[in-house]
C-alpha cells in the first residue's frame, strides 16, 4: 500500500448503500452468481473484503496494460456493460454491492460474451484502498443513491470519498458524475468543484444539461426520464 492510501477497517463502518440481497432472486441469478461471478470477480484479500492489506494493481487484475475505468454503484450494469463493449481496449471495473445488480451485469457479460470486465461486489471503499496512486483512467459515479434526508447525509459518496477517488485518479482522468436528483446534484457540483483535485470541464449549458456522446443511459435515467425527471451530467478532470 502507498502512505497516501486509507487502510483504516473503521473508515469503512458507515455503508454508503442500502440493502445487498435481492428479494426476488431466482435460480437464474444464483446459477449466474455461482459459476459466472467467479470468473469476473475481483478477489478479497483474504478471506475479509474489508481487508485492505493485499495491494491490488489493475495491470495484474487483467493480465495487460490497457487504460482502466471504474464505475461506483453500477446499478443494473446497462452503462458498464455497453462501455465495456464499445471500448474493448479497455479495462472495466464495476462496484455494486447488490446482488441483483450483479446478476443482471453477469447476464449482459454472459449474452455478449464480454471479457473485459471485472467486478467486486462489496463496497468500493477497500477496493479503492488497495489500489495504487494513479492507476485509474476514467471514474464513473452515475446516479448512485442520494440519501435525501438530511440524517442520511453523512452516507452520501461525495463528498465523503473525493480524496480516495483522486488518489487512484491519474492526472487528465476525468470523473464523470450525473443524477436527476436536483439537491444532491447541487450538493456534488458543490464539494467537487471546492475539492482541489478536480477541474470541472464545462463551458456551456449544454455541457452539462445533455449526456456525453460516448456515453449510454442507465436504467434508473431511462426510468426518470419518462417519469419528466431532468438529468444533468458534470464532468471533472483529475489536476
Amino acid at each position: 500500500m502507498t502512505e497516501t492510501a486509507i487502510p483504516d477497517r473503521m473508515a469503512h463502518k458507515e455503508k454508503f448503500y442500502g440493502r445487498t440481497r435481492g428479494r426476488n432472486m431466482s435460480e437464474q441469478d444464483n446459477r449466474l452468481l455461482d459459476t459466472v461471478l467467479p470468473q469476473f470477480s475481483i478477489p478479497k484479500s483474504g478471506d475479509d473484503y474489508l481487508n485492505t492489506d493485499t495491494p491490488l494493481i489493475p495491470s495484474e487484475v487483467f493480465q495487460n496494460n490497457a487504460p482502466t475505468w471504474m464505475e461506483i454503484g453500477f446499478g443494473g450494469g446497462e452503462h458498464l456493460a455497453k462501455q465495456a463493449l464499445a471500448n474493448p481496449n479497455i479495462n472495466m471495473i464495476g462496484c455494486e454491492p447488490f446482488t441483483k445488480g450483479v446478476s443482471k451485469l453477469l447476464t449482459q457479460i454472459e449474452h455478449d460474451s464480454i471479457a473485459n470486465i471485472r467486478i467486486w461486489e462489496h463496497d468500493a471503499r477497500p477496493l479503492l484502498d488497495r489500489m495504487p496512486d494513479n492507476s485509474i483512467d476514467r471514474m464513473f459515479l452515475l446516479f448512485n443513491d442520494p440519501w435525501p434526508k438530511k440524517r442520511h447525509h453523512f452516507r452520501r459518496f461525495i463528498p465523503n470519498n473525493l480524496d480516495r477517488m483522486a488518489r487512484v485518479m491519474k492526472s487528465g482522468a476525468q470523473l464523470r458524475l450525473a443524477h436527476d436528483h436536483m439537491e444532491y446534484l447541487e450538493w456534488m457540483l458543490y464539494h467537487t468543484l471546492h475539492h482541489s483535485a478536480f477541474q470541472w470541464t464545462a463551458q456551456t449549458a449544454d455541457d452539462w444539461r445533455i449526456r456525453p456522446t460516448d456515453s449510454f443511459p442507465t436504467r434508473y435515467e431511462e426510468k426518470g426520464l419518462r417519469q419528466g425527471n431532468k438529468s444533468l451530467y458534470l464532468t471533472f478532470i483529475r489536476v
